[in-house]
């Protein structure tokens, strides 16, 4: 058998309770079969160098570095001057190249970022123009109110791209893509031209705004209605020379990404029932398939284009916060374009711990780090561009993965069996510091849950800040550390409300979730001890104590959560379960109404204050 620490495959892991475990042998030999280990150690790395910027090169003979804009000069063994970027040297003697990356080794980071903002489910916020779930056209209103009441940000959940089918995916954890955003959110009386369909327009609006009626949202039918629209839409466009512009910028990916959108809509998301020579982007039908279906093709481009004209315009009032998912659907565009750099018999979760009791299978297929180094990370690198796009933070959800990631063999044994896959973190904190720099963007590292000692000593200098919650913190919020965004909770947590009520363990029960009930009373004892509030006090009563303690957190970043802020029992999801309203409920109150809440502007102006004061 190969040997498992060259491969990566930790011995063992320590739990959440400090209890060391280690890794069967069942479970080693698994991971090693899904990485198709063979020999004692992986096969050598590709030619790819990573450096910091002003770090000699170490060379032999006479090399020419090309750069990433076209320039070209000769360098020799010291030379230190490459710029920050994706180079090659390419060899005089030989003729070899190498990748170079070349990064300033840390995350952007303003010295004074003193900021808060709200913390967002966009398909909850719905308003009276919304087709049954909120889209891009309510962010940028709500991003003009947040910033007239004081907020520098909006947190984000993922808007990751879906895939185009009828049933469509409602956990915005579960991407069809990463590299691109869901039309859904579009708001499609604001596409050019939607004047020009008069009365038909009119009328699906009708139907889109109908679907308010219900709290719940239905994917589905937001799909069906808006797809509609846009197609027509589509056939009356004209053409653009910033759509020309963008399918050019986008290249290869986004061309690919959008065939995987066609032959999903022809053939289903199953790969398994394509025709044959579709199943790899590479595959020779891919081609032949693109072709005959180029207008196609190109409408999945031209949507992607305006996701990406109205998600700029509703950042330009104050900064976003993207959300990155750890990982993608096995059956989607991602999983289809990156497929050699994935590992598809198993999955990433997290081992059970005391809010997770049976662990956690998110059915995500990791990347190789293998395989992942041998593409020279391109997979990584578009991913990470992606979410910076007209962003001015970036929370990187599970940000544990750069490190290590919880691997579950898909053999029916689940979290129990599973184990941990070691990363090649320096490589990948240099590239996300790359991208960082060149957006400008900050970055928030999801840091919950089991961390290793040394991880958050890493991010800190690397500039990431942690995640701070209330919910798992010992000590006030006034303990939190600067360097860190403060929050309560965050969307698969207790809301306030559900905490203090009792409900969100009842919810917890009629799911099968087995909660942990004695940790749960725990956190309600302390949320009464912090804000020293009497048994019977009132749901809002507990909540602004609780914001006004996290106002004197001196964290870089504090957010609100609008479900707490507006009294809601339920979290946006229940981990481990399926269905029910996971990733499908609107917010209690319509835009409109959640201006004037006279609880959202108390908390406004709590933490407005704080970062004034």
């Amino acid at each position: 058998m190969a040997n498992p620490s060259a491969w990566g495959i930790a011995s063992g892991y320590t739990d959440a309770a400090g209890t060391w475990r280690d890794a069967t042998a069942e479970t080693t030999s698994a991971l090693l079969a899904a990485m198709g280990a063979e020999g004692d150690e992986p096969p050598a790395a590709p030619a790819l160098r990573i450096v910091r910027a002003g770090q000699p090169l170490d060379l032999e003979g006479r090399w020419v570095l090309r750069t990433e804009d076209g320039g070209e000069e000769p360098v020799v063994h010291g030379f230190s001057g490459a710029p920050l970027g994706y180079h090659d040297l390419i060899s005089e003697d030989d003729g070899s190249r190498e990748r170079l990356i070349v990064s300033p080794g840390a995350c952007h980071l303003p010295a004074d970022l003193d900021v808060w903002g709200w913390s967002v489910q966009l398909y909850a916020l719905r308003s009276a123009s919304s087709w049954g779930m909120g889209d891009l056209g309510d962010l940028r209103r709500f991003a003009g109110w947040s910033k007239a009441h004081g907020a520098g940000l909006l947190l984000l959940n993922p808007l990751h791209a879906a895939a185009p089918t009828p049933q469509q995916e409602p956990s915005p954890y579960y991407p069809s893509s990463r590299s691109f955003r869901n039309p859904l959110y579009l708001r499609v009386e604001d596409v050019p031209g939607a004047a020009a369909l008069g009365d038909q327009l009119n009328e699906v609006i009708a139907g889109g705004r109908s679907l308010n009626r219900d709290r719940r949202i239905d994917r589905d039918a937001v799909f069906s209605l808006k797809l509609s629209a846009l197609g027509r839409l589509w056939e009356l466009f004209p053409g653009d020379p910033t759509f020309d512009a963008f399918t050019r910028d986008g290249g290869d990916v986004l061309q690919s990404y959008a065939i995987h959108c066609t032959i999903v809509e022809q053939h289903g998301s199953d790969s398994r029932l394509w025709p044959d020579g579709l199943g790899h982007p590479r595959a020779g039908g891919v081609a032949a398939f693109a072709d005959a279906h180029d207008g196609r093709v190109r409408f999945h481009m031209w949507l992607q284009w305006l996701v990406d004209r109205q998600l700029e315009a509703a950042g330009r009032d104050i900064d976003l916060m993207q959300d990155l998912a750890i990982g993608v659907d096995p059956n989607g565009a991602d999983a289809w374009l990156w497929q050699d750099a994935l590992v598809p018999s198993v999955s990433v979760g997290a081992q059970p711990d005391e809010y997770n009791t049976k662990g956690q299978d998110w059915g995500l297929p990791p990347f190789d780090p293998w395989k992942l180094r041998a593409a020279c990370y391109e997979p990584f690198v578009q991913t990470v561009r992606a979410g910076f796009r007209h962003a001015g933070g970036l929370r990187f959800d599970h940000v544990m993965g750069l490190f290590r990631l919880f691997w579950i063999p898909q053999d029916g044994g689940g979290p129990a069996a599973g184990g941990y896959v070691q990363y090649p973190s320096s490589d990948l904190l240099d590239i996300l510091s790359l991208e960082s720099h060149r957006s400008g963007a900050y970055v928030v590292g999801e840091d919950l849950g089991t961390v290793e000692p040394d991880v958050r000593k890493e991010l800190a200098a690397r500039n990431v800040l942690s995640y701070r919650l209330a919910w798992f913190e010992p000590d006030p919020p006034s303990h939190f550390p600067k360097q860190s965004l403060g929050a309560v909770t965050t969307h698969d947590l207790p809301t306030v409300a559900g905490l203090w009520t009792g409900a969100d363990l009842e919810a917890q029960r009629s799911r099968g979730m087995e909660p942990n009930v004695e940790s749960t009373e725990e956190l309600r004892s302390k949320l009464a001890r912090w804000t020293r509030a009497a048994p019977d006090a009132s749901v809002t009563e507990v909540t602004q104590r609780l914001y006004e303690l996290l106002g004197e957190s001196p964290s870089a970043i504090v957010t609100a959560s609008l479900d707490d802020a507006l009294g809601e029992v339920e979290r946006p999801n229940y981990p481990g379960t399926t269905g029910g309203t996971n990733w499908s409920l609107a917010l209690p109150a319509p835009l409109e109404d959640i201006e004037a809440d006279p609880r959202v502007r108390s908390i406004a102006d709590v933490l407005t204050g704080r970062s004034t004061g």
